[in-house]
């Protein structure tokens, strides 16, 4: 009898957060991802910060992106993602681009193309945000999101004053 082998899938997911030390709520979201039934890490960005997107007072965000395999289906993906961010103290609220401890972002996921209630994937957003764009085109510069161009391309198409972001080292904030 044929086992069927398990079929991964590449997926890329955002990472957010302005809130209760937002580079290690970072980290943090990076190890859990590492971690996650049936899912490898593959490979995470460099921290950006960037600022809020609606100018709201609020503090700036750290930034990144990570690379993942996984043999699991959107849905379940998009559930552990959810997890993760609640494990984190993110409490999601009617408020858009409020300030959190956590956001995580399906970016991507394979070549698939969803929009349905729970979700679209690729992101909506995904080519018009410097602080996804430039850490996805450090991982994967070659990377076709579906529907649209590869990140590259989508990098080199970013008017000039979204494209300046500060890259965080590992030894200080650059505050």
């Amino acid at each position: 009898m044929n086992v069927p082998r398990p079929h991964w899938r590449p997926a890329y997911v955002g990472i957010g957060s302005n809130l209760d030390d937002p580079r290690q709520q970072v980290a943090n979201a990076i190890s859990a991802l590492g971690s996650l039934r049936g899912s490898r890490l593959i490979r995470a960005s460099r921290l950006y910060r960037s600022p809020p997107m609606d100018g709201t007072d609020q503090p700036d965000y750290i930034n990144a992106v990570a690379a993942l395999l996984t043999q699991r289906e959107v849905p379940e993906f998009l559930h552990e993602l959810q997890s993760i961010e609640r494990t984190q103290g993110r409490k999601r609220t009617a408020t858009r681009w409020a300030a959190r401890t956590l956001d995580l972002d399906l970016l991507v996921f394979g070549d698939r193309q969803i929009c349905n209630d729970e979700l679209t994937v690729p992101h909506p957003g995904i080519a018009k945000r410097s602080f996804v764009l430039h850490p996805l085109c450090e991982i994967a510069p070659t990377l076709r999101v579906p529907g649209m161009a590869t990140v590259q391309q989508l990098c080199g198409m970013l008017r000039e004053n979204e494209t300046v972001l500060s890259v965080l080292d590992d030894q200080k904030d650059h505050s």
